[in-house]
């Protein structure tokens, strides 16, 4: 469960074993869980976070997208 980023508390990461699904990442703060899709910034999965949480969560994905894609393509071997 690699961790690319953090930023105010939030916690960006993979989960290992989830091989042969498209690129995407991990966002946990507290109790909450968001998964976004990196190839188009597209919310997956949303547990708990507020919508201007979501949106200030996607602003720094869209920031860190090619950090992101690197990152997993380099964990997945891709």
């Amino acid at each position: 469960m690699p961790t690319i980023l953090r930023w105010k508390g939030h916690k960006f990461l993979f989960y290992s074993k989830e091989i042969g699904e498209p690129p995407h990442i991990h966002v946990l703060k507290d109790h909450k869980q968001l998964k976004v899709w990196l190839s188009d910034i597209r919310l997956a999965k949303n547990v708990g976070f507020a919508a201007h949480e979501v949106n200030d969560i996607l602003a720094v994905i869209a920031e860190y997208q090619e950090k992101f894609l690197e990152a997993w393509n380099d964990h997945f071997g891709h």
